[in-house]
């Protein structure tokens, strides 16, 4: 198994930029695909990013439009989410997820039921 942990969250104007940490404990994080979900209230969980184990392939939320980038360190444990530009709207609690993946598996699921592991999540505030 493996334990995951966000940071990184935080105020920031309308416009600004901050950069999500993902860090992992336990089972060797190279073992599996990851994602970044997040959730405002009375909404359901939607799907911003995703990595393969490799970090050969990644996939984005149609709405990021080239604002946001995940990256992975798998000597450091971590993943990382860039978000620049961000939106009002985009306000909300985010949440990093871990997927068991097969060693040459480089696809990147946008459904959070494939993704086995959670973070408790790291909330984003953005003032307009």
């Amino acid at each position: 198994q493996v334990q995951l942990v966000e940071s990184g969250g935080g105020l920031v104007q309308s416009g600004g930029s901050l950069r999500l940490a993902c860090a992992a404990s336990g089972r060797t994080i190279s073992a599996y695909a990851m994602a970044w979900f997040r959730q405002a209230p009375g909404k359901e969980r939607e799907f911003v990013a995703g990595i393969s184990r490799s970090g050969g392939s990644t996939d984005y939320g149609d709405f990021v439009k080239g604002r946001f980038t995940i990256s992975r360190d798998n000597a450091k444990k971590s993943v990382y989410l860039q978000m620049n530009s961000l939106k009002p709207e985009e306000m909300a609690v985010y949440f990093c997820a871990a997927r068991d993946s097969g060693y040459y598996d480089e696809y990147v699921s946008r459904s959070s039921g494939r993704y086995a592991y959670w973070g408790q999540g790291t909330q984003v505030t953005i003032s307009s």
